[in-house]
């Protein structure tokens, strides 16, 4: 792949990369930079690209195992020296700016309180049925894209995809969720 395709493949997929990142790390800053790395990587391998392949589920690949890699990477540190006092902090920040910003109209608010909670419904799933529904229905992506993804059958994707279709209809009855 030369330097004009890889930037056509950027063009048409790096929305839905971007977008996968950011749902997978579950916070913009660290979907941003998941994207950077996957990117950067991507441009390394650049030349062992062939076009006639599916670049962007292997792109998704590496952005599943780099997310992995800082997962492990945080849980070892955070056993050594532990960071609630941080993110305890850093949460207070958060909640401070939220409270100085202007309100918007009742509708707008209602509608990001109802994208949060459903968001945060999809983002306690266990990570096996989490990351299946955000590559399906975020990246668009088949279940055998997936399947080849995340190196398992394609039975096994339609029953982590069915069950987490039934644990957020369940979370969703259970807060009187009706749409």
């Amino acid at each position: 792949m030369d330097q004009h395709e890889f930037e056509q493949f950027v063009l048409e997929n790096g929305k839905n990369i971007l977008r996968f990142c950011r749902l997978t790390c579950q916070d913009t800053e660290s979907g941003d930079e998941l994207y950077q790395d996957t990117m950067l990587k991507l441009l390394d391998k650049r030349q062992q690209l062939d076009n006639q392949q599916n670049v962007q589920s292997y792109a998704l690949s590496i952005s599943i195992l780099l997310w992995k890699n800082k997962k492990k990477k945080y849980a070892n540190r955070n056993r050594l020296i532990p960071m609630e006092s941080m993110d305890a902090m850093e949460h207070d920040k958060i909640s401070e700016l939220k409270e100085e910003s202007a309100p918007s109209p009742e509708t707008c608010i209602l509608q990001a309180d109802e994208k949060k909670m459903i968001q945060k419904i999809v983002a306690d799933l266990p990570e096996k049925f989490r990351i299946p529904i955000h590559l399906y229905y975020s990246a668009d992506l088949s279940i055998q894209e997936i399947a080849e993804i995340l190196k398992i059958p394609e039975g096994t994707v339609k029953s982590r995809l069915n069950k987490a279709r039934q644990l957020l209809k369940k979370e969703l009855e259970e807060i009187g969720y009706d749409r």
